[in-house]
């Protein structure tokens, strides 16, 4: 391909949000993937390049976007991608916002049927009563703020009296929390690809080490802090149920392209959704790369057919 016939690719990584040097991590892997002779790449933080990036969009054919949490994930990027005419991989304005929030997620996931774990909303004036909480929902909980990714500020809590510390601490990540019971169980996430067809990529089951009471951050980014097993060592009508409530997650969400739902597989053989991730994690290593890869796509293929998807006109 020659260099005026390159696909002109606008990288979008770093930002403004908690997660910020795990989108910069990403985009390094995305960019050393990604084919030289295919792609034109050009990088914008949307924390300092905004505008030009806004100057540029006429020359560009398309945007990856490698964006974790608040404006990445949300909806506001996309929105300013559609508004300037660039097209994009993954979902639009309206599956990011209700997919990062995480309250409106699990309202509309009840309302379509997928198992939840029971939870309370909290806005920053409610007062908190841990006596209420714990017996509505039991011991122990999670505590997370609504609208935050990568397990920042979240905090599972064993002990009533430290209840209101976690709230408190997750307030200082979101002005809204959830409070959430906790489904022990076996941690497994699946990913979606496709358009009108969806395909559930191959169950990954998380064991964080011993260390980690959940797949905290540090779970999450600390070498060999877990282990990852793809395809998942969990029953066949088990993979199936996992894979069927992913697909509903995702169209619930009104999602596009790709998506990443965790799950609680429970003791009880009962599935649970946490929650549905619009961008997930893009290193070679990550769960959705790891999970394509064992169904045969690699890392750059997988790559590929995001931005093709993209590039289509039908995303």
């Amino acid at each position: 391909m020659s260099e005026k016939n390159k696909i002109q690719l606008a990288l979008l990584c770093g930002g403004r949000s908690a997660e910020r040097d795990v989108s910069l991590a990403g985009a390094r892997e995305v960019e050393k993937a990604l084919d030289p002779g295919r792609y034109d790449i050009r990088r914008y933080d949307p924390a300092t390049d905004l505008d030009r990036l806004v100057r540029d969009a006429p020359s560009l054919d398309v945007a990856f976007i490698l964006l974790h949490g608040r404006y990445g994930e949300d909806g506001t990027i996309q929105g300013l991608l559609d508004l300037i005419g660039l097209p994009y991989q993954g979902s639009g304005v309206l599956g990011s916002a209700l997919a990062m929030d995480k309250h409106l997620a699990k309202i509309i996931y009840r309302e379509a049927g997928i198992p939840t774990p029971p939870w309370i909303h909290l806005l920053h004036s409610d007062k908190v009563y841990a006596k209420k909480i714990v017996n509505r929902l039991g011991i122990p909980l999670m505590v997370k703020p609504c609208a935050q990714g990568s397990s920042v500020g979240i905090r599972k809590v064993l002990d009533e009296n430290k209840l209101g510390t976690a709230i408190k601490e997750a307030f200082q990540w979101d002005n809204r929390v959830l409070v959430e019971s906790f489904i022990q169980g076996k941690e497994i996430t699946v990913g979606i690809l496709g358009l009108e067809e969806l395909l559930p990529l191959p169950v990954v089951e998380i064991i964080p080490d011993s260390s980690y009471s959940f797949f905290d951050y540090d779970a999450k980014y600390s070498l060999g802090a877990t282990k990852e097993i793809c395809p998942a060592d969990i029953p066949k009508q088990a993979s199936e149920k996992a894979g069927a409530l992913a697909v509903a997650a995702h169209k619930a969400l009104q999602l596009r392209a790709y998506s990443r739902t965790d799950i609680i597989l429970a003791h009880t053989g009962k599935i649970f959704a946490l929650e549905t991730n619009t961008i997930p994690g893009m290193t070679p290593t990550s769960l959705f790369p790891q999970a394509a890869e064992a169904a045969g796509v690699s890392f750059s293929k997988l790559l590929d057919q995001l931005i093709d998807m993209a590039l289509s006109g039908t995303v």
